[in-house]
């Protein structure tokens, strides 16, 4: 690739966009990185090649600025930004609940946002990353973004007025799978299954159940009846969901991330 494109914050998330954009094909020499310890910094270039930079050089010299940090770190990020970055550079935050308009808003006028919203399985390349342009943000400024976070999983664009929706289901989702296999765990446990076993029937049935969603094509309903034999196990256990109101939990769990996400990105904190 013939851009510099620097990783500010690179923490976790960071580190796997990095790696998975050296395995797409970028030149350790065309990325840069921030971290906030020396240590972290000198980390990064030995393991990958990248060259430490302050998070002014970062902004004077590369074409593209990746914006990993923390929400509540993005304030002191940008205001320590803003002196130094020109209208023609592209932005990408991946801070989940601040809109475009907050960097609009702050940024030399002109200056193309795009907001990503990824999720933690960019560690292990599958991540999925939804993607939105600000005002400025022409369509080969968000194909750069998904040619970025393309090489950690897949990516889907979508207008930003669902981004708060996408955070609910894809940001935040990985922690409700764990959740869930977590339970089940302690379940398997219960019936007199080791630890260890219960966690790795669980474990495997979840990516065998998510390949077969990815893969075959069919509706998740048609699956699952697939699975319901008539007054067999699996339809006594459904009931007993039902029972327990789990679907409508889940629909309330999501409406309450979706609602966070709305209010950090009003500013409450």
């Amino acid at each position: 690739m013939t851009q510099k494109v620097a990783v500010l914050g690179t923490g976790k998330i960071g580190e796997a966009l990095l790696s998975g954009m050296i395995r797409a094909g970028w030149s350790p020499a065309d990325l840069l990185v921030t971290a906030r310890r020396p240590e972290r910094a000198d980390t990064l270039r030995e393991r990958y090649g990248v060259t430490p930079v302050t998070n002014a050089e970062a902004a004077k010299t590369a074409d593209t600025l990746i914006l990993t940090v923390k929400p509540q770190d993005m304030g002191a990020l940008v205001e320590e930004l803003v002196p130094h970055v020109p209208a023609d550079r592209l932005v990408i935050s991946g801070a989940a609940g601040i809109p475009t308009a907050y960097f609009e808003e702050r940024l030399a006028a002109g200056t193309p946002v795009v907001r990503v919203m990824t999720n933690t399985p960019a560690l292990v390349d599958e991540a999925m990353s939804v993607i939105s342009g600000g005002t400025h943000a022409n369509p080969a400024h968000l194909a750069i973004a998904q040619e970025i976070f393309g090489g950690v999983g897949k990516t889907l664009r979508v207008p930003e007025s669902q981004q708060d929706a996408a955070t609910a289901l894809s940001g935040s989702g990985p922690a409700y799978f764990y959740f869930l296999v977590e339970a089940m765990t302690d379940a398997g446990i219960l019936l007199g299954l080791p630890r260890s076993q219960a966690h790795d029937l669980i474990v495997q049935a979840a990516i065998g159940a998510a390949v077969m969603l990815r893969d075959s094509g069919e509706h998740p309903v048609k699956l699952r009846e697939a699975v319901t034999s008539p007054a067999g196990t699996t339809i006594n256990a459904i009931r007993e969901l039902e029972n327990h109101g789990v679907r409508a939990a889940l629909i309330a769990a999501l409406e309450a991330a979706r609602d966070r996400s709305r209010e950090l990105a009003s500013g409450k904190g």
